[in-house]
């Protein structure tokens, strides 16, 4: 056993020896006649229905009753809710939900004990009954024992309570039962009227109890079922007027029951020898009228899911991409969508939104819920009613064609269980004229746009052709294109280059030195007509002023390609004479290795010129 339940377990005895110094009632005025205790361990969250006989045996009128709970049971209360009971055998509600508050305890009363007080639905005069059923539900109540397992390992969990239904009032009769899920008992605590039948624990009946009276009862129970709790839950409800509520679900899940002690084994888990305390899917009740559902994390959308309903009711099955064990965490979104008809209604000149409060998954804690309800842009004078305390905020939140943005109603409720998934109502005004707002932007958007296109295809925007600017762009054009037809020429000379040096590597191949000659003559020939054209366009560059910047390297272009075309002939003449001579390869080699070093060089800055001339 960890420390901190020793530490629970001596802080559940002393309180019990508190109380029992107690020998006479705080409040003389009612018994409790008769009270049937049950409750329900089959969840990890802990149920406890008292149903209570009360009767006044005073001379005063009595419009309350009190009830106690101990703290180390009280800081665990998540909801607690009570009716009277009425009709044959007193087993049919009758009536709302009674109002309950937390009170002071009386003078004498041990300060570990938690009073509450029920206000009757009428008052009781002497003599006068009323029977009440009283319902507490405790999130984290039960603790794992022992707090690690491993992998093969059952969970086992631990539960505390008082045998004796511990009042400030006389208890003449009463009885406990403790239902338990199925599976092996470790231990209980085993009392005078003590009986086990099946996985249900029955005290007493007890009779004549005085006030405070108690007596302390365990029970160590195997629990293999989903201990699932959300450690933060945001629920967005975004409301459009255009007919649909759009529900957003976020869960930051953990198992919360006993830790995975020692390593995973995926294959032990798949072949079902051991994992019996992980879980691996959970159930969520979706209104009947869902639809559009989608099931994500944060890799993206999850398709082991199964979807099922009908028009009563829609099950999402969710199936986490992995199973979890005690202290394996997921994050995961689901969504979908519901139909507004159903949901909205009008009020006394007001809109109201009447829908449900918490988490639709079956049997989940949540630590933090926050429920937001997103109203539509427009909406003013907003209010709300829960039927239970939450705490409430306002922020707004800007979407698609938003001007002053949707006003967003935050709900923030603690330690929220099934029993706090009620219905809520928002209500507030919204003038339907908004409804409007974003088709005609979208209208008066196109029309604008359409107006502009026209506009522009009818408007003269060019420069005046006398202009001093339209002038200088005329004559940039001018320089521009000189330079294209330079660029060009240029060009046209460097591929007669490239036939000259093929002829030369044709008459190493073949021998064929009149080919070779020919091919010389031809380019003698052309290369000399483009140079004549080149002329005409270096004086135009010389004498115009836009291009003063750009005439010297024009200039050197040619000049280079000239020198260039001179080493070239140079170096066909070389090899031609040599081939005439019969001259070895070596010898080849070494005539036309000067003229070969010039010619790389020359070709690598005609390439770095004309790369300057493109870029302009």
């Amino acid at each position: 056993m960890g420390l901190n339940l020793h530490l629970d377990l001596l802080h559940f005895i002393f309180f019990f020896i508190s109380i029992s110094l107690i020998s006479s009632p705080v409040l003389s005025d009612l018994i409790v006649s008769k009270v049937d205790r049950r409750v329900d361990l089959t969840s990890h969250i802990v149920r406890s229905t008292s149903v209570v006989k009360v009767e006044n045996d005073g001379k005063d009128t009595v419009s309350e009753f009190q009830f106690a709970i101990p703290e180390q049971q009280a800081k665990y209360l998540a909801f607690v809710s009570a009716y009277q009971i009425e009709g044959k055998g007193k087993t049919k509600r009758s009536g709302a939900i009674l109002p309950i508050k937390s009170v002071q305890p009386a003078a004498g009363v041990p300060p570990s004990l938690a009073f509450y007080s029920i206000s009757l639905p009428k008052p009781l005069s002497k003599g006068e009954s009323s029977t009440l059923e009283v319902l507490a539900v405790f999130a984290h109540m039960l603790r794992p024992l022992p707090e690690q397992i491993s992998q093969g390992d059952s969970q086992l969990l631990k539960f505390q309570d008082s045998a004796y239904y511990i009042s400030p009032y006389t208890v003449n009769t009463q009885t406990l039962s403790v239902k338990l899920p199925e599976g092996r008992i470790e231990y209980y605590t085993k009392l005078e009227r003590t009986k086990a039948q099946g996985f249900e624990l029955k005290y007493g009946p007890y009779e004549n109890q005085a006030p405070f009276s108690n007596s302390s009862v365990e029970v160590h129970f195997e629990y293999n079922r989903p201990f699932a709790v959300a450690q933060k839950l945001v629920r967005e409800i975004e409301i459009s007027h255009w007919g649909n509520v759009q529900i957003t679900e976020h869960y930051n899940l953990i198992h919360g029951g006993a830790l995975l002690k020692g390593e995973f084994s995926r294959l032990d888990y798949q072949s079902g020898i051991k994992g019996a305390s992980a879980f691996n899917r959970l159930l969520a009740r979706l209104p009947p009228r869902a639809h559009s559902v989608y099931y994500r994390d944060e890799i993206g959308n999850i398709s082991t899911s199964n979807l099922r309903g009908d028009s009563k009711k829609t099950e999402l099955e969710i199936e986490p991409r992995f199973p979890l064990f005690g202290g394996w965490k997921t994050f995961f979104t689901f969504g979908y969508g519901l139909p507004l008809k159903d949901y909205l209604f009008a009020a006394e000149g007001r809109r109201v939104v009447d829908i449900s409060f918490g988490s639709p998954i079956a049997e989940l804690v949540v630590d933090e819920l926050i429920v937001k309800v997103v109203l539509p842009e427009g909406s003013r004078e907003m209010s709300v009613s829960v039927p239970f305390s939450v705490d409430q905020s306002q922020e707004t939140k800007f979407s698609h064609l938003d001007i002053s943005g949707r006003p967003v109603i935050v709900l923030k409720k603690a330690n929220a269980v099934p029993e706090h998934n009620q219905h809520f109502q928002v209500y507030y005004k919204f003038n339907s004229l908004n409804l409007l707002r974003e088709p005609l932007m979208l209208i008066s958007g196109f029309f604008f746009l359409f107006v502009a296109c026209i506009a522009y295809n009818h408007a003269d925007l060019s420069i005046s052709k006398s202009s001093a600017s339209y002038l200088a762009k005329l004559q940039w054009d001018e320089v521009l294109t000189t330079l294209q037809q330079l660029e060009n020429i240029v060009n046209r000379c460097l591929a007669i280059h490239d036939k000259l040096e093929m002829s030369l590597s044709e008459l190493s191949r073949t021998g064929n030195i009149q080919a070779c000659k020919a091919v010389r003559k031809t380019a003698d020939g052309l290369l000399k007509e483009l140079s004549k054209d080149l002329k005409p366009l270096l004086v135009f560059l010389q004498s115009s002023p836009q291009a003063s910047h750009i005439y010297s390297k024009a200039e050197e272009l040619v000049s280079k390609e000239r020198e260039l075309q001179e080493r070239l002939f140079a170096k066909h003449s070389v090899i031609v004479d040599c081939y005439e001579k019969k001259l070895g390869g070596r010898e080849i080699e070494n005539r036309v290795a000067p003229h070969q070093q010039k010619i790389s060089a020359l070709k690598h800055e005609v390439d770095d010129l004309l790369e300057f001339i493109e870029g302009i």
